[in-house]
């Protein structure tokens, strides 16, 4: 059957990207648990256009991958890191997960540990510090880091920027 829009039969296929994607940028690495970091953070900062927040963003990324390596994977190379990196008009993402039980709620919020020579506790001040904003799974085992735009006009985080069905926030 015809018509004038040409044959029924086959396949059809429809691409829309709503306007709030338009601009997002988005790529997925999965790999092994390991302290090699440097190829990563590399690629991970790749689009990163601004020297001053360079340094900041690699301190902060570097200390929540060994996070995830040391004490979410145990140090497992036989476990993996899902790490996503989302880019906006607006943003900076990247989101860290790894296979373990999660950071306690009470250890997220970042502060400074009391005794500083502790073994634990200043990592997580320092992602705190490096970002503005840093949100948790609520297992634990998925932290989201991202960092403002230098030319953004917006002030907070909306959910569409990071905003994905398969890594919810």
């Amino acid at each position: 059957m015809s018509s004038r829009l040409g044959s029924t039969s086959g396949s059809f296929s429809f691409n829309f990207t709503p306007p709030s994607f338009q601009r997002t940028r988005w790529a997925d690495f999965i790999l092994p648990s390991t302290l090699q970091l440097s190829p990563l953070l590399e690629l991970l900062l790749d689009p990163v256009d601004c020297v001053e927040t360079t340094g900041r963003l690699q301190l902060g990324l570097q200390e929540a991958l060994v996070n995830a390596v040391r004490h979410g994977n145990s140090g497992d190379p036989k476990k993996c890191l899902r790490v996503r990196r989302i880019l906006t008009p607006q943003w900076m993402i990247w989101q860290i997960q790894d296979e373990g039980e999660g950071v306690p709620s009470h250890a997220r919020l970042g502060e400074l540990p009391e005794c500083i020579e502790a073994n634990q506790g200043r990592g997580l001040f320092l992602i705190h510090q490096c970002f503005d904003d840093v949100r948790w799974s609520r297992r634990g085992n998925r932290v989201q880091l991202a960092c403002r735009r230098p030319d953004a006009r917006v002030s907070t985080l909306s959910g569409a920027d990071s905003q994905d069905l398969s890594i919810p926030v």
